[in-house]
């Protein structure tokens, strides 16, 4: 395919949800075509979008990014796809061919599902096409005349499911190295662990050595349920009769944390015994206080109501500081409600790709189990204020009593699941190590929502203000 004009691609872009670089000034600097996918019509190619941001980097984004953007090409227009057009181009054999984006339309998705079979049938369980290699684990037919359809919600990638058989999320923005939502998947499906969708299999290509990892298909979940909105509708049940105690409340959610809070142990114990789990000096602990104190800083040059709670935050870090060696694993990484699902055998934990803002390298590092237990303790913190905010309730009459039903909810949530998960109580250290967690996890949250939700910045800032009050 020749003459990819890049401002087609930029163009394309700005129309996604999963492009990062919105509001940033960038240019595309370079198409890669990396493959074409076995089989056709259609014809399907796979591109890399090469953007260079002109602030160079912006909060530790690389200042060039790569996007995957596999593209469906037809000669004549398909109008079932018109809202996926990304422009024409020539073609050496067909002339002006027109260009869509390959994810939304079912007769390119059925191409990836044919090349994920031919790799089961293959000795080794790869195969290869025009540099694209699609890797199969043995244990699962594929059906091959299960349907797909694009999943609008997500964000950062675009997941396709095929009927009721299997899941494939696309990743738009890629890194050269091996992508921890496959690695830990592979290893944790192996491993026979009940609480991920299983890894079916992944497609990768080689860059200068490297590979690039493209996509993932993994066990469709049927009856999954998301976790964020079953805590959701907990809150709503409770706020529904204020009257009412979290403990008596119809919707009690607190059954569900204490189950979620057993999940997150026996996926942490699983990783813990199948990758490199490492002892690091009392060094190490230096060092993550330090780096906790610097995002504090940042943080603060952006949220202003910070200045105030710095001494009491810098207290919990140091805190970290003075303690000795600490042990690191293979961890989720970005983990909250929203990244679990509910099942009708048992909450499963999903997207284990880490923060999608952080580089490949620094995503691959271990980090203590911790980190991923305050990120569901802030979690369990947000449900209540967010109900209240999309009820619009919160400055209402009934805000001190609503207040408190809100506390309730929280705290009872957050102690069901944290003492599932640690079996009991937290040692000194234990607990040293997640005040501190919880407290980096709220100072990241009231830059996000300084930036993308002003309104809702007291929701991380209430919980900033009771870390080491007395």
């Amino acid at each position: 395919m020749s003459h990819l004009d890049p401002q087609v691609f930029a163009t394309y872009l700005e129309r996604t949800r999963w492009f990062g670089g919105k509001g940033r000034a960038y240019d595309v600097t370079d198409v890669s075509t990396i493959g074409t996918l076995p089989g056709e019509p259609p014809l399907v190619v796979v591109h890399l979008v090469e953007v260079t941001y002109a602030d160079g980097s912006d909060g530790g984004e690389a200042g060039v990014e790569l996007y995957q953007v596999p593209l469906a090409f037809y000669e004549h227009p398909e109008q079932r796809l018109d809202h996926a057009f990304v422009g024409w181009w020539e073609d050496p054999d067909h002339g002006w061919v027109h260009a869509y984006d390959a994810l939304h339309d079912r007769e390119a998705m059925a191409l990836w599902q044919r090349a994920f079979d031919d790799a089961a049938e293959s000795p080794d369980g790869t195969m290869s096409s025009d540099g694209l290699v699609f890797h199969r684990l043995p244990g699962h037919d594929l059906d091959l005349d299960a349907q797909s359809s694009l999943f609008s919600g997500e964000q950062s990638n675009s997941s396709v499911r095929y009927g009721e058989d299997a899941l494939m999320k696309v990743f738009r923005k890629v890194t050269p190295g091996r992508n921890p939502d496959i690695s830990v998947h592979e290893v944790l499906t192996e491993a026979g662990s009940t609480h991920v969708a299983h890894l079916y299999g992944w497609l990768e290509t080689v860059q200068d050595g490297e590979p690039v990892q493209l996509a993932m298909l993994q066990q469709f979940l049927r009856t999954a349920t998301d976790g964020w909105e079953l805590a959701l509708a907990s809150v709503r049940s409770l706020y529904a009769d204020l009257d009412v105690h979290a403990h008596d409340s119809g919707g009690d959610f607190a059954g569900e944390a204490s189950r979620l809070g057993e999940a997150l142990r026996e996926v942490h114990e699983t990783l813990h015994e199948h990758f490199p789990a490492e002892r690091r000096p009392a060094s190490a602990a230096r060092e993550l206080a330090d780096a906790m104190v610097g995002r504090l800083e940042a943080a603060a040059a952006v949220v202003p109501e910070l200045a105030e709670h710095t001494g009491r935050l810098r207290g919990a870090y140091d805190a970290v500081a003075g303690l000795g060696d600490l042990d690191v694993q293979q961890v989720h990484g970005d983990l909250h409600l929203g990244q679990t699902l509910r099942t009708s055998i048992g909450w499963k934990i999903v997207d284990f790709e880490g923060e999608p803002a952080k580089p490949l390298a620094e995503r691959q590092l271990p980090d203590s189990p911790w980190r991923d237990v305050a990120g569901m303790l802030r979690s369990f913190d947000y449900a209540p204020r967010v109900v209240q905010r999309s009820l619009g309730i919160e400055d209402g009459p009934d805000a001190e009593l609503l207040e408190q039903r809100a506390q309730e909810w929280a705290e009872r949530n957050k102690n069901h699941f944290l003492t599932a998960y640690a079996g009991g109580g937290l040692s000194a250290e234990q607990q040293t190590l997640l005040d501190a967690y919880v407290a980096d996890k709220a100072v990241y949250e009231t830059v996000y929502e300084t930036r993308n939700r002003p309104s809702w910045v007291g929701i991380p800032l209430q919980a900033v203000a009771k870390i080491g009050a007395p």
